[in-house]
């Protein structure tokens, strides 16, 4: 393979990564202005200490996303990616992340107090100090998630934690 084909050949790899890691300018814009950016791709953004109580995200991508700090009581996630995210001492107080994918978001000293968990993915979640009272996990998957007290969740429901 020649020089100018290996350039080539990287100049393209490396435009297809940015592309797919990449989020979207204008999806930020849009949820800052408007508090609603329900679908929209925000893969690894810095939203930390964001003010986005009430915010309508449902089904946004916000997979790696900082969140760390971010007010989002109230706030509609529900069936959003938020895989990976740091939702590190993120207020989630009555949010509703019904459906929504954390698997892998650090979570811990969030409040996540009245939220509805229905349904959601928290495998692998890091729910170290979390607030949990009133919060709804019926139905959601917490296969080898750490509990607030640092137990570690050895199947589905949560009931055998080590």
């Amino acid at each position: 393979m020649s020089r100018f084909s290996k350039l080539f050949l990287l100049v393209i790899c490396l435009s297809l990564f940015c592309t797919v890691t990449a989020f979207d300018q204008s999806s930020l814009l849009r949820l800052k202005t408007t508090n609603q950016c329900p679908s929209c791709g925000l893969y690894g953004a810095d939203l930390s200490g964001a003010k986005l109580s009430g915010a309508k995200l449902s089904h946004a991508n916000l997979s790696h996303a900082n969140l760390s700090g971010a007010n989002l009581s109230g706030a509609d996630l529900s069936g959003a990616n938020v895989s990976g995210a740091n939702l590190s001492g993120a207020n989630l107080y009555a949010a509703n992340l019904t459906g929504a994918n954390l698997s892998g978001a650090n979570l811990s000293g969030a409040d996540l107090s009245h939220a509805n968990l229905t349904g959601a993915n928290l495998t692998d979640a890091n729910l170290t100090g979390a607030i949990l009272p009133g919060a709804n996990l019926y139905a959601a998957n917490l296969t080898g998630a750490t509990w607030p007290n640092g137990c570690k969740c050895v199947d589905r429901k949560g009931s055998n934690c080590k």
